[in-house]
């Protein structure tokens, strides 16, 4: 009996998937039923040949050998997944295996992952597209019962193609020929340079911001304290100082005022958009400093084990029309997590309708916004995280099923002398969405009952003042956000790459943004302090050295757009490579042509124990390592970690160094301690046992104005709280 070969992207997948179409005889690397044989890949099982494997010369880093620009381009398994490589070829060459279900994650680099397995098993057979947004039982059975003709997505496969080999020959040639140059380790890619820029170009914004001194005016009267609007410009504040201080002058002997215009506006805010990846991604550093990387496990997690929600890797924050019939499922499914009240509230009514411009076909390429599944959650079965992460999208999805917040806008208008003050205040009708996400507190501001015409004493006029201020360093929060739309970082470029920069994604994708981040870290030209993101001095001269085209955010979102047109099949791939090849081969000159020099001020007085060449100390994410400057020889060593215990003295991270019994918690304010020392502290601490009534009763007697009682109690709190573990 003919069966048909499903190919997931990975083991947990292809298991539901198999559970689904009754597939419970288990193979090498596969189950399988009557119908259908599932098997899976492990994330990429083939992948692009390294230079290496098309000629042997290849092998030494030669700058006479550059630009590299194999043709054809030749895939290899890769070689820890090869055994997986060889049972799914295996079954494509199974004489009773008749089509192939290709159920991958539906979208660019999914396609990728079954495509090349097929095309490096040498597959002819017919292929079918499973293309789902989520992995319940029921949206399973739902896409096998209408799977898709598979050469229907081959723009799709082109565009992935197209992408893959375009950062083959532009970082490998590029990294080759600047770690030839400079015998450094510096590596260079088609994203992760013009993303370093982007870090880089926001210090620089900074480092060269000159501030400048505004002022202002206020009114003061017995309630209410009036700011000054100039006339004309409507601002509230002016950068010139003397004619700031003529008009306070002009008031010194002014003392009261007259209401001239009470105006009261209804105003609305409609609930936020739904999540896609980045815009979670975003959210998720803002509120807990997690990194894109961190966030984008989490929801993957949620998403393949747990299946409570849609599909992660999506660029939408928008809903196609079909899914309307869902909403009532979908929130009945949320009703036993932290969002009960506002999913039961809402399942009251006959219908539940989602405010205007959510559903939206058009704003929907291949995946819809991040959304719960119809999937019951079970709390206790979720990690901190995972709770954390699915309440953030359920209270998002719910809220946009609420009204929108409605408030009264008061602004009242003084006038004192010749000049003109306001003061605003609001009055909430309506919480609206809000109430999803229990606002405790009252947006109220109140003001007195004005009437226009009214008198006011006014008891002072007094200048204020205050400095511009730069623009924040970046964080992983906003890297991605500028990631996403790079138009509003850019200064200097033509108005065409501006206008392409508004029209397209930005730079890089919402799939691969993450490891992006993670390979500057990785390459040590991006560290952390604090959560902020800088440029390492290596980082600094790999701009230097780098072609200047490669730097450029606007460049390589005109690349991603034309990737986006071949997969919606308005452009060629070949088009799109010869560009790739020019480029590249404009780039190996012009870094063979540099007299730029780089040079190592990282070299610490330790020699490497493998070659005897002095070592590097770098920045790693999570602490610091050494590595030998030799390329070649490959040689590394950590030497400290950042952790979570806390200095007792300055409170900040300790970090953690040395090796063994000997190892140290230091501290930049200069405290240091033997690990033994603090985990005898550590255990002595938890010997004192405190109740939470009793923590709450201490705190409340630290926020009186008298001295704390002295009694034994209050100081085992003070040992607890001054502790390593707050």
């Amino acid at each position: 009996m003919a069966k048909s070969l499903v190919i997931a992207e990975k083991p947990s997948v292809g298991r539901d998937i198999a559970r689904v179409l009754k597939c419970t005889k288990k193979g090498n690397g596969s189950l399988e039923g009557d119908k259908y044989v599932v098997t899976w890949a492990l994330g990429h099982l083939v992948t692009h040949a390294d230079p290496e494997q098309y000629d042997n010369k290849y092998k030494e880093w030669k700058m006479d050998d550059l630009p590299i620009v194999p043709e054809p381009f030749k895939l290899v398994p890769i070689r820890q997944t090869t055994k997986q490589f060889n049972a799914v070829k295996s079954l494509l060459n199974r004489g009773d295996i008749n089509e192939v279900i290709i159920a991958t994650d539906a979208g660019r680099e999914g396609e990728l992952v079954a495509r090349w397995i097929l095309v490096k098993a040498k597959s002819k057979k017919p292929i079918k597209r499973l293309w789902i947004s989520s992995v319940t039982d029921k949206a399973i059975k739902e896409g096998f019962a209408k799977l898709q003709d598979g050469h229907k997505y081959d723009a799709l496969y082109e565009a992935a193609v197209a992408r893959a080999e375009a950062d083959w020959i532009v970082g490998i040639n590029a990294t080759r020929a600047l770690t030839v140059k400079h015998n450094a380790q510096l590596s260079c890619g088609r994203v992760q340079t013009p993303t370093l820029a982007m870090i880089y170009e926001r210090e620089q914004q900074i480092k060269n911001f000159k501030p400048k001194t505004f002022y202002g005016l206020q009114a003061l009267t017995n309630k209410t304290t009036f700011t000054w609007h100039e006339q004309g410009s409507n601002q509230a504040q002016s950068f010139d100082k003397e004619k700031v201080d003529r008009i306070l002058k002009s008031l010194d002997s002014v003392h009261s005022g007259e209401i001239v215009d009470v105006k009261t506006t209804p105003k609305k805010k409609y609930a936020p958009t739904l999540f896609d990846l980045t815009e979670l991604q975003k959210e998720a550093h803002k509120r807990w400093s997690w990194s894109a990387k961190e966030t984008l496990s989490t929801l993957q997690h949620l998403y393949e084990h747990h299946k409570i929600v849609t599909y992660p890797r999506t660029d939408s924050k928008h809903l196609t029309a079909d899914i309307q019939g869902t909403f009532k499922e979908r929130i009945k499914a949320t009703t036993s997590g932290d969002s009960r009240q506002a999913a039961n509230a809402l399942l009251r009514h006959t219908t539940v309708q989602a405010q205007k411009g959510v559903i939206n076909d058009a704003k929907v390429s291949d995946h819809h916004a991040i959304i719960p599944t119809e999937e019951p959650v079970i709390l206790p079965n979720l990690s901190d995280k995972e709770r954390k992460l699915y309440d953030l999208i359920v209270k998002r999805f719910l809220a946009v099923f609420y009204g929108p917040y409605v408030y009264d806008q008061t602004v009242v208008t003084l006038k004192v002398g010749n000049e003109l003050f306001t003061a605003k205040g609001n009055t909430v009708r309506d919480q609206g969405w809000r109430a999803v996400y229990n606002h405790d507190e009252d947006d109220t501001v109140s003001l007195p009952d004005y009437q226009k015409g009214a008198k006011l004493e006014v008891r002072a006029v007094a200048q204020t003042s205050g400095q511009t201020k730069p623009p924040a360093p970046f964080n992983e929060g906003t890297l991605l956000a500028a990631m996403e739309n790079p138009a509003q970082f850019m200064q200097g470029e033509s108005k065409e790459l501006i206008q392409t920069l508004n029209e397209t994604g930005g730079i890089g994708t919402v799939a691969t943004r993450a490891d992006i981040i993670e390979k500057l870290f990785k390459s040590f030209v991006i560290e952390k302090k604090g959560n902020d993101l800088y440029a390492t001095s290596k980082g600094r001269q790999l701009l230097d050295l780098a072609p200047e085209d490669l730097k450029s955010p606007a460049l390589t979102a005109e690349w991603e757009k034309e990737l986006t047109k071949i997969a919606q099949g308005k452009a060629k791939k070949k088009q799109f490579m010869d560009r790739m090849i020019s480029f590249t081969q404009k780039s190996v000159k012009e870094i063979k042509m540099s007299d730029r020099k780089f040079k190592h001020d990282n070299v610490t007085g330790k020699r490497c124990p493998e070659c005897g060449k002095l070592l590097l100390e770098v920045n790693g994410k999570r602490g610091k390592m050494l590595i030998c400057q030799d390329r070649e020889c490959g040689y590394k060593k950590k030497v400290s970690q950042l952790t979570n215990a806390r200095c007792p003295t300055c409170h900040k991270k300790l970090e953690l160094r040395g090796e063994g019994d000997g190892r140290i918690f230091t501290c930049k304010c200069g405290y240091r301690e033997k690990l033994s020392a603090f985990e005898k502290r550590k255990k002595d601490a938890g010997k004192t046992k405190v109740s939470k009534r009793d923590v709450n009763k201490y705190m409340k007697q630290q926020n009186k104005e008298e001295e704390p009682l002295n009694n034994p109690f209050s100081d085992a709190l003070k040992g607890l709280f001054n502790n390593d573990d707050k």
